[in-house]
């Protein structure tokens, strides 16, 4: 079972609640998706992509998923567009993970910012991949308020990278 799969699953066990987990179309899967992570894959960054890796807080397991990296005055961020998906679960339960690019994997650990402190990250971060994630912001963007991104902030997780 693939990881969106695995993820869709849980949310109809718990009920359906799909206010903080958002689906992506078909083409972010099935095209965007898979091309960014095999340019990623092969060491070629395609605006800070990543390949983020986080053991499983149940099986133990490598998971792997694509990623943005945002670096904002010297920090460096992993913002969950679509919300509380598989990986921030499991990003919680392990404390961090690995950040790949081609054959280079940098370990690091992760410190999840609280919900007050996330406003100018995800004014950043939308503003650089707001064409690409934006969808998942429900109409919130790099221009909105302070007031508009404090109240999405809590559906998007977003996690400070320490080495």
């Amino acid at each position: 079972m693939s990881e969106q799969q695995h993820e869709q699953q849980q949310v109809q066990q718990a009920g359906g609640d799909r206010e903080h987990v958002q689906k992506p179309g078909w083409l972010t899967v099935n095209v965007f998706n898979r091309a960014v992570a095999f340019l990623t894959r092969r060491g070629f960054s395609v605006w800070g992509s990543r390949v983020l890796a986080v053991k499983g807080r149940k099986s133990g397991e490598w998971r792997t998923t694509p990623v943005n990296l945002l670096t904002l005055e010297g920090e460096r961020y992993l913002v969950a567009p679509r919300g509380h998906v598989q990986w921030t679960h499991n990003m919680r339960a392990a404390g961090g993970g690995e950040l790949r690019l081609g054959k280079k994997a940098e370990e690091f650990t992760a410190v999840e910012v609280a919900d007050d402190d996330k406003t100018p990250i995800l004014r950043a971060y939308l503003k650089r991949w707001k064409a690409e994630v934006g969808v998942f912001f429900g109409g919130v963007g790099p221009d909105s308020t302070d007031e508009q991104l404090r109240a999405i902030a809590h559906k998007h997780p977003v996690f400070r990278i320490q080495p």
